[in-house]
């Protein structure tokens, strides 16, 4: 049985020109135009969010999304979603740790089951894949 077709799922470029300072990278997805940069201390001028930010915000931001679709199908007010993220490393390995907080008051059971839907959002099972990435460099010149 042959496996079912590649479905492109997001786009972005990402652009650091001549002119830009340091590490200063713009990142155009769709119509939307971000800013990308390291921290002053590690060489960049802090122009937007380090790249690792943009990681632990695509994983709070798809969490918060997924959640709500899942309350709203279920008729639950979850109130004010708040998500805080952190990225650890150590020598055993990269951890995040997720903390999800609700402003609605939520029986146990139903924060069980939030607990549960938070493991399968499209981005946490992506990171958890250790999703394969295929590169290819090309140099505009001969």
């Amino acid at each position: 049985m042959p496996s079912p077709p590649e479905i492109l799922i997001a786009r972005c470029d990402v652009l650091n020109a001549a002119a830009d300072p340091n590490y200063r990278q713009t990142m155009r997805c769709g119509r939307h135009t971000m800013l990308a940069d390291e921290r002053v201390a590690r060489g960049g001028a802090d122009a937007g969010p380090m790249p690792f930010e943009y990681l632990l915000s695509a994983l709070g931001s798809c969490t918060s999304i997924t959640l709500r679709m899942y309350a709203e199908r279920k008729g639950w007010d979850l109130g004010a979603v708040t998500i805080s993220l952190a990225l650890h490393r150590a020598q055993e390995g990269d951890r995040i740790e997720r903390r999800v907080t609700m402003s609605a008051t939520l029986t146990a059971e139903r924060q069980a089951k939030l607990a549960e839907i938070c493991e399968k959002t499209p981005v946490t099972l992506a990171l958890k894949s250790g999703v394969s990435i295929r590169t290819t460099v090309a140099s505009a010149g001969p």
